[in-house]
């Protein structure tokens, strides 16, 4: 399987008019197919909390990223993630369920539940991130800082554009 993707990949960069955004275009489907595999978040879950799903991990990053912008509920989650809020409710009450999550009332409105990391769920967090900064450790390491530290901007500007991108059309979209 490895000498096809070898095989595969000398072909593809092998191709003159690949300069560029087709390059890009290439990289891009080539990592979607790695990251499809979600090899990050499969050892985090091994290392960390043993039973726990992919999905979890899905909301425990919808749960950190929206954290900053204020209280995080169930329907945020669901918006976050493009599921169904019944969907997004019951694997909140499994997580809820294996401590990794908990309910508790809004502090701006005690009618509200926000949904809450628990030290868990914070323990499974820092174990995504250093499996993540593992691998990218590992990617990098023998390149200069200087082209390390140019990447990461240039890839945080494109990320930033591709994501801008992605939120406006999304919004156009009917739901």
């Amino acid at each position: 399987m490895n000498e096809t993707l070898t095989k595969i990949r000398a072909a593809e960069t092998a191709e003159p008019e690949d300069e560029g955004v087709p390059r890009i275009g290439h990289s891009m489907t080539r990592m979607r197919l790695m990251t499809g595999r979600r090899l990050i978040g499969r050892m985090a879950i091994q290392n960390a909390a043993p039973g726990l799903e992919l999905s979890h991990l899905d909301v425990l990053d919808a749960v950190r990223r929206a954290r900053p912008c204020g209280e995080v509920t169930v329907g945020t989650i669901a918006e976050m993630l493009r599921i169904d809020p019944s969907r997004a409710s019951r694997v909140v009450a499994d997580m809820v369920g294996r401590s990794v999550l908990r309910r508790e009332a809004s502090q701006a409105d005690a009618r509200r539940i926000v949904v809450v990391m628990t030290p868990l769920g914070e323990k499974l967090m820092a174990e995504i991130k250093a499996q993540k900064l593992a691998l990218v450790s590992e990617v990098v390491k023998d390149w200069p800082q200087e082209e390390v530290d140019h990447f990461a901007v240039l890839f945080e500007k494109f990320i930033d554009g591709y994501e801008a991108i992605f939120q406006s059309r999304d919004k156009d979209t009917p739901g």
